[in-house]
């Protein structure tokens, strides 16, 4: 591979890693799924990303590499899915001077 093309997949497989870093921090603060999948997807992209690197692979369609890169995909695609089907939690509200009001 050329030197362009080598710094270029240093950069992709860096951007992976901030991406899902990004994604752990707001996962830690809100406790939702949808961030932890979509950190742990970003992950897989970028480990994709290094053992093509690793492995030398000059063409990624006919790697086993690329399995990683559709687990990645197949992750976002079911934590999307999950975040649409899950129920939401029932809050309780309160105002000054009113009993509290159930909402779903």
């Amino acid at each position: 591979m050329t030197p362009l093309v080598d710094f270029l997949g240093g950069a992709v497989t860096m951007a992976y890693g901030i991406a899902a870093l990004y994604f752990v921090q707001f996962w830690r603060r809100t406790a939702d799924r949808l961030f932890l999948a979509f950190g742990a997807a970003f992950a897989l992209l970028a480990l994709n990303q290094v053992s093509i690197f690793a492995l030398g692979i000059a063409d990624e369609r006919s790697s086993y590499a690329f399995v990683l890169r559709v687990l990645g995909f197949v992750l976002i695609l079911l934590a999307i899915v999950d975040k649409n089907l899950r129920r939401p939690r029932l809050t309780v509200t309160k105002k000054s001077g009113e009993s509290g009001d159930v909402k779903g």
